[in-house]
């Protein structure tokens, strides 16, 4: 093995190019299960440590703590499926989310700030999971299909994640019957939804998504996932019989090579996962930042906890429902298309969260969809960018680091929502988000687009 080769994954499994549904179908059940247990921290979260630590400015510290956890989570995880497989390094992660959904409500029965908070950071560090989960949909489906697959997974993720936020009221109910704090109530249904997704994953995922995406690499080729699969075909075509096949240089047989939407051969880029990386992490900044300053937002405005779970549900629902249609847009447009669009969504949507009369419940409603589908376009559309760009040797580190690199942009938007919030209000903060949404993502979309133009 030389060093470009792929860390090679530990498997018993006979791995065919083409996998069939089952381990999609698997995929899916798990991320359902993930959804309803990442609801939980979302949802509650902000009000939770609210309420135990007294403070408005520090309600955006649950969303610093787990999404800093996501970072460590993201490193974590995407080391482990690199050297190991999609599988365990998945599990591993929602084992980590069930043991911290535990430490939450045990922290908040007892009174406890530091079990809560670092059982949060846990939490956060397993959570991340459900994102990761995308590039193993992405491993398991043929280039023109890798847009749609990703979304796929996503999408799979709203059944729970919708879920959840509504199921504040009867989980508040089970908790206070058991003696414990309501607002712990989410975090039961979520150890018992991520001990679930654990065992599926175990139990049943096979072949590795990772093996399946080398196997395939290895037999064709690989191929970007957004040129409409008209690359993907010609690189597919095997020389007919008395046909001689011109070899054009190395990087046709190197493992980190790819081709370019026209279908010529070429070396994957890293300025391709910066590009990629950049605009999910900016979406995922802007996003945080406004989700998670909202229920506080609407609370001071006399809504109820259940209203604001029912905003929140909606607006993980916009988070993911979009998938297919967005990983589509991808396959058929291209990334940096649908990357663009996200930005503009981004900003109408900080406007309108911004300046609409908070007192009804339609106004933060209507802006915190808007909200999800501004990052569901920017989530697809980079993590397109990144998959075209990584190489196969470390591509599942990569994915990792790009994660880590969201979760990091998570936590600082979790905490600076609160402190902004404290000191100059809910509106200057989500118009503030949208005007960076858009000046960010739109410029450094079409800048890849250029580069790539040029090299």
């Amino acid at each position: 093995m030389t060093a470009a080769d792929p860390a090679p994954v530990r498997t018993r499994d006979t791995v065919p190019a083409a996998p069939g549904r089952r381990p999609m179908t698997v995929l899916v059940v798990s991320q359902a299960l993930g959804g309803a247990g990442m609801a939980a921290g979302i949802t509650v979260g902000a009000l939770l440590a609210e309420d135990l630590l007294g403070s408005t400015g520090l309600a955006g510290l649950p969303a610093a703590l787990y999404t800093g956890g996501a970072a460590v989570g993201a490193m974590t995880v995407g080391r482990v499926s690199q050297h190991r497989g999609r599988r365990p390094g998945l599990a591993l992660g929602h084992g980590a989310a069930a043991l911290g959904s535990v430490g939450v409500v045990a922290g908040a029965a007892a009174g406890w700030t530091a079990l809560l908070l670092t059982a949060l950071f846990v939490y956060g560090a397993g959570s991340v999971t459900g994102l990761l989960a995308r590039y193993a949909g992405a491993d398991l489906a043929p280039p023109e299909r890798r847009g749609r697959a990703t979304g796929t997974v996503l999408l799979a993720t709203t059944l729970g994640a919708v879920a959840g936020p509504n199921l504040v009221g009867p989980t508040g109910a089970v908790a206070a019957a058991y003696g414990l704090p309501r607002l712990t109530g989410p975090f039961l249904l979520a150890a018992v939804a991520y001990t679930a997704a654990c065992l599926v994953l175990l139990l049943w995922l096979r072949p590795d998504p990772m093996a399946v995406a080398r196997a395939r690499a290895a037999a064709t080729g690989p191929a970007p996932p957004s040129d409409g699969g008209a690359a993907a075909k010609k690189a597919a075509t095997v020389p007919g019989p008395g046909q001689a096949r011109v070899a054009t240089g190395p990087e046709e047989t190197d493992t980190g090579a790819s081709r370019t939407p026209s279908g010529r051969p070429g070396r994957r880029r890293p300025s391709g996962v910066v590009t990629g990386a950049t605009v999910t992490i900016s979406a995922q900044l802007v996003m945080i930042a406004v989700m998670t300053m909202t229920p506080v937002h609407m609370a001071a405005h006399g809504h109820s906890t259940q209203a604001a779970g029912t905003v929140i549900a909606l607006h993980v629902g916009a988070m993911f429902l979009p998938s297919r249609l967005s990983g589509s847009l991808v396959d058929r447009l291209g990334a940096s298309p649908v990357a663009v669009a996200s930005g503009v969504v981004l900003l109408v949507a900080g406007v309108l969260a911004g300046l609409l009369p908070p007192q009804g419940f339609a106004g933060p409603a209507f802006a915190l969809v808007l909200l999800g589908i501004g990052w569901n376009l920017a989530l697809v559309s980079g993590s397109a960018m990144v998959t075209e760009a990584a190489p196969p040797a470390t591509a599942a580190a990569v994915q990792g680091q790009v994660d880590v690199g969201m979760s990091l942009a998570g936590a600082t938007g979790g905490m600076v929502s609160g402190l902004t919030v404290a000191g100059a209000g809910y509106p200057l903060l989500a118009v503030a988000g949208g005007v960076l949404a858009v000046a960010v993502i739109p410029a450094v979309a079409l800048r890849g687009v250029t580069g790539r133009a040029s090299a």
